[in-house]
């Protein structure tokens, strides 16, 4: 099966990174993190989903365990700036080039200040959307960290 071309070149830029992994594609979609995890076989808390926040009239992403919902009062008081509010579906859009529920951790048009959710670290396999709501891939939470050039942080419990 051919890779979406949104996938194709997140793909490319993993490998251009010194990441080889493969882009899994799901022909019936994986739009929540539950449905990701039963259809890789792995736990809910290693899926790290890709959140896009507004603060300080600026993109945030927060890459968070399936395992919890982002606390924004509190990553808010950790940064020393807010509020952060849940970006709209046309905010996701401009700021990653990318719909909700496909968004990847990399290939924005331009960088995107990024938060780790630490709660990832329990995991040895993470799998992270790879552009689009049907293609993920598989990566360690030091690559995560890495391709990101994320901060690590608490966001929820």
């Amino acid at each position: 099966m051919t890779l979406p071309t949104r996938a194709a070149t997140i793909q490319q830029q993993l490998h251009d990174m010194g990441i080889d992994r493969e882009v899994i594609h799901f022909a019936e979609g994986t739009h929540t993190a539950k449905a990701a995890a039963a259809a890789l076989g792995i736990e809910v808390g290693a899926i790290a989903n890709s959140l896009i926040f507004w603060m300080a009239d600026a993109p945030l992403l927060v890459m968070t365990s399936g395992r919890h919902r982002v606390d924004t009062a509190a990553l808010a008081e950790q940064l020393g700036e807010g509020p952060i509010e849940r970006a709209t579906p046309e905010q996701v859009r401009a700021a990653t080039g990318q719909v909700i529920g496909g968004v990847a951790p990399l290939g924005h048009p331009a960088p995107i200040r990024t938060i780790v959710d630490v709660a990832l670290s329990d995991y040895a396999q993470l799998s992270a959307a790879a552009g689009t709501a049907d293609t993920v891939f598989m990566l360690t939470y030091d690559e995560l960290l890495r391709i990101t050039g994320g901060e690590p942080m608490v966001v929820g419990d």
